[in-house]
């Protein structure tokens, strides 16, 4: 299958009074078309900032992005318009994400009116039908998003998303606010919708168990560079990098009979801002040496398997 979506040394800086902050360096990766890519590590690493990127809600410092095979870095107005109805996002937040001033209605409806395709008529029906895609009831046509529980504003939010018929989705934690016990059914929803439509979904998290339930593939993400990406089965059987074995190792687990062992992280965190060359997980690495001051890059050391660790290099002969 081909790649739809594509980046290429992808990086985005923020400027701060201290300097220059490396929100995301030099990240190259793909997705093919109809598959989920999880994008996994803790907060701050820099995941929502390269789903910003990629779907153009923030400018890119440097590198390329790819959809459909063709260079969208630097998209004109009339490229980014086209490109808002392949390529949308859900948020994190299910009620700020929402205008509390449009009713469900209406927030589904925005994008449809803006796109000029649809006259009154046909944006009420269509509204309709995506509001029962994503199992909201007519009922709740003109609630308000106080008056809905955290399930129906995300269901809204993936309805607008679905508006305009889009190919590629970026899930910015789109259960991280939710119970549990919603979590699964806006997960189980999400599939079944790709499943339907063919979509494509970069889903970020930092919840494992979540990403491991959705994705095909995995990137896992340290302070704005991959350190390890493969398939899903293959990450939770052969974690290879020291970041991955530690985030891994915190997932809970129902099985008593077989304790797992957990790896606690110590040490101080790199500074994102001003970043010297170098492993930037090596002041908190157990295994650390003076070959992690020397920049890493993702190798293939299994089939598909690639890591940035010169340890783990080392172990496997490359």
């Amino acid at each position: 299958m081909t790649a739809l979506v594509e980046v290429k040394n992808l990086k985005k800086y923020f400027e701060t009074p201290r300097g220059m902050l490396h929100a995301v360096d030099d990240v190259s990766f793909s997705i093919e078309r109809g598959k989920t890519m999880g994008i996994v590590g803790e907060s701050g690493c820099g995941k929502s900032t390269l789903g910003r990127v990629i779907i153009h809600l923030l400018d890119s410092t440097d590198g390329q992005i790819f959809f459909e095979g063709k260079d969208i870095t630097h998209a004109n107005p009339r490229q980014l318009r086209k490109l808002r109805e392949n390529m949308k996002i859900i948020f994190q937040d299910p009620y700020s994400s929402l205008n509390p001033r449009l009713t469900v209605e209406e927030t589904i409806k925005e994008p449809l009116i803006i796109s000029k395709k649809y006259s009154a008529k046909a944006a009420n029906d269509e509204a309709e039908r995506l509001m029962n895609m994503v199992g909201i009831d007519q009922r709740l046509r003109l609630a308000y998003p106080h008056e809905l529980d955290g399930g129906r504003r995300q269901r809204v939010g993936i309805a607008r998303a679905l508006a305009l018929n889009p190919k590629f989705i970026v899930c910015d934690e789109p259960v991280s606010a939710l119970d549990v016990s919603i979590q699964a059914q806006v997960l189980n929803l999400l599939q079944d919708l790709q499943d339907q439509f063919e979509l494509t979904y970069m889903f970020v998290t930092h919840d494992l168990s979540v990403v491991r339930h959705i994705s095909d593939d995995i990137c896992v993400m340290y302070l704005g560079k991959l350190v390890e990406t493969c398939e899903s089965k293959e990450l939770f059987k052969h974690p290879l990098h020291p970041y991955t074995q530690a985030l891994i190792s915190a997932v809970p687990t129902i099985d008593i009979h077989h304790k797992k062992e957990r790896v606690i992280l110590e040490g101080e965190i790199t500074s994102p801002i001003n970043p010297k060359p170098g492993c930037r997980f090596k002041k908190r690495c157990t295994y650390h040496t003076t070959q992690c001051n020397e920049p890493q890059h993702l190798e293939e050391v299994l089939p598909r398997h690639f890591v940035a660790c010169c340890r783990v290099r080392e172990i496997n002969h490359i």
